[in-house]
């Protein structure tokens, strides 16, 4: 029944995405030549012209979300990461329409059409068009999701959870769910052999039976989805549970009591045919580095142009303020620990820590200067690390490099520090847009850089630039 609702409700997305992209271009092209908004100086095309085009909107925009993973249904979705997801999504099937209408007018079109420029787009009408696909499309999706969570508040169409495992492991999925209602998921109970004569549970939910009678339980409690989280010493039960629950209509998810030893996403590996799982790996290689390269040069090569003028006058009052030299260099620890030399505007006094020694930096430090601790609070003193993204040592996105000295000490104390250097350093990351920046926990720190090394996408990068910039203004402290 979920598999089936969910078939429809992705049926249902893919048909209203094609018919509001035909509706933005049509709209697209009315704002750009019907309007009088916009002064027409080359020709006016008629309507017809662009009605060769609706075909190829209506079929490119689904496929363009489909490659961009929206139709993967999966609720927690933020509406940060959805708005991201359909820019992505409309951004390529915008690249995929002028392609595909360029091709079609070379090779495939009569000579009348070529004459006529049947297939010909205004490149205006293309950015109108993205503008207003996105528009339209994101707000669909937040009809269908408010819609949505006003059932499951409802308590219409929740999904019925049954947990194996009321230990730790158990208890920790019972309490992200609990936390998310917004989810549309109803915890119905826990099953395990060792619980006793208890029947209390855990946060009021109760204890159904052991895990030989989870057929009864599955069917009498009409149970959805089965969580298996049962402690390593009991791994030897679940394929007693999996052969039981094969013969049952509801869907197993797996929660490996392995958490300790697996920071990163795994995956699974062929070695002459012997399965091997790669328990630390990494999506950020390959094509997608040339990706993430690509928008790190074209953003930090923008940034030093529009900046070029600030950047100056920060200079000039660093250097009208205080003795020394205008920049600060320092090494820092960057891709798969290999240090590199990171630039700064000075903010500190000359030889600030030839006294203390390396420690860290915290708010109101007494070795800023007057116009150091303004640069500070307002991150200005890292405008030269975009040169540092050019010369290929960090990225804009990524977790904050370290200097050498306090990595040698972190390593030893926090267990899987050093697998953030996996990826490029950054100049902001996904930690600092969530307020664990500067002198805060560094586990939190860790588990967030980790998050954002397992999770990477071009959309979450991009997200968290948007981030830096609407957060900067209300979360002030010292960078790492």
């Amino acid at each position: 029944m979920v598999k089936r609702y969910n078939r429809l409700l992705v049926a249902f997305y893919v048909v209203t995405d094609a018919l509001l992209a035909m509706w933005a271009f049509v709209l697209a092209y009315g704002i750009r030549f019907e309007s009088g908004l916009i002064p027409v100086t080359r020709g006016y095309p008629a309507i017809e012209q662009y009605f060769h085009v609706l075909p190829f909107v209506a079929v490119l925009s689904p496929v363009a979300f489909h490659l961009q993973g929206i139709y993967r249904l999966r609720r927690g979705r933020s509406r940060v990461d959805d708005f991201f997801a359909v820019l992505i999504g409309s951004i390529l099937a915008v690249v995929l329409g002028i392609i595909s209408t360029l091709y079609v007018q070379a090779y495939w079109a009569s000579e009348e059409d070529k004459a006529r420029g049947a297939y010909e787009v205004s490149q205006l009408v293309w950015a109108l068009f993205l503008g207003l696909n996105v528009v339209l499309t994101f707000c669909s999706r937040e009809a269908v999701r408010e819609l949505l969570e006003r059932r499951w508040r409802a308590g219409i169409g929740l999904k019925r959870i049954l947990i194996a495992g009321a230990g730790d492991l158990g208890r920790m999925v019972a309490d992200r769910i609990l936390q998310h209602r917004e989810l549309g998921y109803q915890v119905v109970g826990f099953l395990d052999d060792r619980a006793g004569g208890d029947h209390i549970g855990y946060r009021g939910l109760p204890l159904l039976g052991t895990l030989a009678e989870v057929a009864d339980i599955v069917q009498r409690e009409r149970i959805d989805h089965l969580y298996v989280a049962l402690a390593l010493d009991e791994h030897a039960k679940l394929l007693d549970l999996m052969d039981v629950t094969s013969r049952e209509c509801i869907d197993v998810k797996v929660v490996p009591d392995l958490l300790q030893f697996i920071a990163l996403r795994a995956r699974l590996e062929d070695l002459d045919g012997l399965p091997i799982i790669n328990v630390n790996d990494v999506p950020l290689q390959g094509f997608r580095s040339w990706v993430k390269r690509l928008l790190d040069v074209v953003l930090s090569g923008l940034a030093v142009l529009v900046l070029a003028i600030p950047a100056g006058i920060i200079a000039a009052l660093v250097k009208l303020t205080s003795k020394g030299p205008i920049f600060y260099r320092q090494e820092r620890m960057g891709l798969d620990g290999k240090a590199f030399t990171v630039w700064k505007f000075r903010s500190m006094y000359l030889d600030a820590e030839e006294s203390s020694g390396p420690i860290w930096a915290r708010d109101d430090d007494p070795r800023a200067t007057p116009i150091g601790r303004w640069l500070r609070k307002l991150d200005l003193d890292e405008l030269p690390q975009f040169v540092n993204v050019l010369k290929g040592d960090m990225s804009i996105v990524g977790p904050r490099p370290e200097r050498p000295f306090f990595v040698e000490q972190f390593k030893h104390r926090i267990p899987q520090y050093m697998l953030r250097h996996k990826v490029k350093a950054g100049i902001t990351g996904w930690a600092q847009v969530n307020g664990w920046r500067g002198n805060t926990s560094l586990e939190k720190r860790i588990e967030y850089d980790l998050y954002y090394i397992e999770h990477w996408s071009v959309g979450l990068d991009l997200k968290i630039m948007w981030l830096t910039l609407v957060r900067g203004i209300f979360q002030r402290g010292v960078a790492a």
